[in-house]
């Protein structure tokens, strides 16, 4: 007897359920391992590592929120499934510390990294398939799908028993291949019927993975007695957060909704991937390398032992605290070019004056630093929240002729 599954509507209100909501904490704790493999790793290559399983593991999320979108994941043998990636997701997460290292004793984990890798993608296409039982429009493109992973796991099998900057190259080509059989893919064959849901599964992930910054800035301090200037850079790194949530949501999140929701056909379904798929993941990429940079910044000010209140961030940590942030902004610039048709031009100038001033702030100690940092991000919102506020109340004055 085969078990029926639950396809989304057109004409549904489709909601995100709890399921989903479950699968992402198994993200947010790979988003936690991979911050910390970096901080292991203070190095150019070990911040690329750190990128590369951000992309990898990206990947993997999005795939099961396209599902959602066209299957209803909490019913029927879609449950199994999820449960399944979820427990198969965490295994990957278990083992991103030796994702491109092997430790002593037990199994080799960069195989099994890939191993675990190949299966979640796996069950999804599997799953996706299922859903598509009677459209063989998307069944086709489900399995170009496949066809385009089979040579990106295979470049990710052979990096294994490679290591250093060879071994992350090879990483790279594997995941442009993917990432560019997708881009090639996406057409009217796939199905986004539900752009409200999809559209908030996104703007959760993003919450998710800002949290994850405020996670750095605790976990930073958690072997200190408190102080005045821990508080100081708690309070720095809040605001920055803060900052960053703002930037997304006031604006970006509300703008891109409003063109999922407006377009049909395959431009809706270009949107879906151009927007969402592919400019969200420098979005999280920089909010990730954000919370490294916090973590270190926080750890110069809690540890007195090893330094002292003066000592400036140097090197790899703070050009991701300034370089994840310029990434951010250039991303979310992006977004309204994708979504609006022009840059936003504040954004990437202060992206800019961040990388150009990044040797100067070495200068300066971590707390200063932080609160530098902040301090720019909140006055840009403060700037273009009033701007926003001065173009509503023109746009609402009826003695307004000009646009």
């Amino acid at each position: 007897m085969r078990v029926p599954l639950h396809l989304v509507t057109r004409d549904e209100d489709h909601k995100v359920s709890p399921l989903e909501l479950f699968f992402d904490l198994v993200f947010v704790y790979a988003i936690t391992q991979t911050t910390q493999l970096m901080a292991d790793h203070l190095s150019p290559l070990g911040i690329g590592q750190g990128v590369a399983i951000i992309a990898v593991l990206w990947w993997c999320w999005c795939g099961y929120a396209w599902l959602a979108n066209t299957l209803h994941v909490d019913r029927g043998i879609a449950q199994l499934a999820m449960f399944a990636a979820m427990g198969t997701m965490f295994l990957v997460s278990l083992t991103i510390p030796e994702a491109f290292t092997d430790l002593p004793g037990g199994l080799y984990a960069p195989l099994m990294f890939v191993g675990c890798y190949f299966l979640v993608r796996l069950l999804h296409l599997v799953a996706y398939f299922g859903a598509a039982q009677t459209d063989p429009e998307l069944r086709k493109v489900i399995l170009r799908m496949f066809a385009g992973l089979l040579p990106s796991v295979a470049l990710l099998t052979v990096a294994a028993f490679f290591s250093g900057w060879v071994q992350l190259g090879i990483w790279a080509v594997a995941l442009l291949a993917d990432y560019v059989n997708v881009f090639r893919t996406r057409s009217s064959d796939w199905r986004l019927h539900q752009p409200g849901h999809f559209s908030e599964r996104f703007g959760l992930i993003v919450i998710i993975a800002l949290g994850e910054s405020i996670v750095a800035i605790g976990i930073g301090i958690t072997s200190y007695p408190m102080s005045w200037p821990i508080t100081l850079a708690a309070v720095f790194g809040l605001m920055l957060a803060s900052a960053m949530w703002w930037m997304y949501f006031a604006v970006v999140a509300h703008v891109s909704e409003h063109n999922l929701k407006h377009a049909d056909g395959v431009e809706r379904v270009r949107i879906g991937t151009d927007t969402y798929t592919f400019l969200h993941l420098p979005l999280i990429a920089g909010i990730v390398l954000v919370a490294l940079g916090l973590k270190k910044s926080l750890l110069y000010v809690s540890d007195t032992g090893h330094h002292s209140l003066s000592d400036g961030l140097h090197g790899t940590p703070i050009w991701a605290l300034t370089g994840g942030l310029a990434l951010y902004l250039i991303a979310l610039s992006g977004l309204r070019r994708r979504n609006l048709g022009s840059w936003n031009v504040r954004r990437l100038v202060l992206a800019v004056v961040l990388l150009a001033a990044t040797p100067l702030l070495e200068l300066v100690p971590a707390i200063a630093l932080v609160g530098i940092v902040a301090a720019a991000a909140v006055g840009l919102v403060t700037f273009e929240r009033r701007k926003l506020v001065s173009d509503l109340g023109r746009s609402n004055d009826p003695n307004h002729s000009r646009a």
